[in-house]
């Protein structure tokens, strides 16, 4: 088995580095896969989802409900099933 994959906060645009972590939707041991929302998030502008960008089983949350995010910060570890 591969070593997971650590799947990091997306870029949220110009002047947008940060974000808060509203809520897990998929939680730890959840297969997810490519377009499942992940998380939601709000930045100074707006709520967003996240979604997963491959398919696979969370393997750990890098961060709680109620933290602020940057971007480029891991947000989950994410493995092949």
């Amino acid at each position: 088995m591969s070593e997971p994959l650590d799947v990091r906060v997306p870029s949220f645009g110009h002047g947008l580095d940060e974000a808060l972590l509203i809520e897990w939707v998929a939680a730890v041991g959840n297969r997810v896969e490519r377009g499942d929302v992940v998380a939601v998030v709000e930045t100074n502008k707006t709520t967003t989802e996240i979604v997963a960008e491959h398919t696979g089983r969370i393997t750990a949350h890098a961060a709680t409900a109620g933290t602020v995010l940057s971007s480029g910060a891991v947000l989950y570890q994410l493995a092949a099933d």
